[in-house]
């Protein structure tokens, strides 16, 4: 016998997804951040010529976080969305271009590795469009919210590809000794 739910379950089970979602998908990328010592208190990373379209600092924390929270929306939609045929291959997609993203840092920031860094940001590019085509499939609305996260992914990736071809010696390069600043 199957049980139809009430619409009153279905938001009930999409908030409860939500409530383990969001808070997980923010402190994944949160913790891969801190882990590579991401951003301009990395000393190799300040070292870098930034490319010219290098946003001011500020901006990364914030569309990240904006980033994280519609991800995990998405991912809770899907999930919440039972008996949908290819929820299982949806979440799997969103895991592979998750575990991709949370290596990216490491790969960067921490392993200083800007051709390395390239090459994950090129998988993630192709992981998060399949992963947006399957959530389409299953909700929509989930694939949507995925988009702006593609769109910067994109960004992301041209930018990685400017700091390559502006410091080529410092690619897979130690972080410079420790410098030692005087205020004025």
């Amino acid at each position: 016998m199957n049980f139809l739910a009430s619409p009153a379950q279905l938001r009930a089970s999409l908030m409860r997804w939500a409530l383990v979602c969001v808070p997980l998908c923010l402190l994944l990328g949160f913790l891969s951040g801190k882990a590579s010592v991401s951003g301009p208190d990395n000393p190799w990373f300040a070292a870098l010529v930034k490319p010219a379209a290098y946003p001011p600092p500020l901006v990364f924390p914030l569309v990240w976080s904006t980033l994280y929270v519609m991800m995990g929306l998405a991912l809770a939609m899907v999930i919440a969305a039972r008996g949908a045929r290819g929820r299982t291959v949806a979440a799997g997609a969103f895991a592979v271009q998750f575990a991709l993203n949370l290596a990216w840092s490491p790969v960067f920031f921490g392993g200083h590795h800007i051709t390395g860094g390239l090459i994950v940001i090129g998988l993630l590019d192709l992981a998060l469009i399949a992963t947006i085509f399957v959530f389409r499939r299953i909700r929509p609305l989930a694939a949507w919210l995925l988009v702006p996260y593609l769109v910067w992914v994109l960004f992301a990736t041209y930018l990685n590809w400017a700091f390559l071809e502006a410091n080529p010696a410092l690619d897979g390069a130690e972080a410079p000794a420790a410098v030692e600043r005087f205020e004025i």
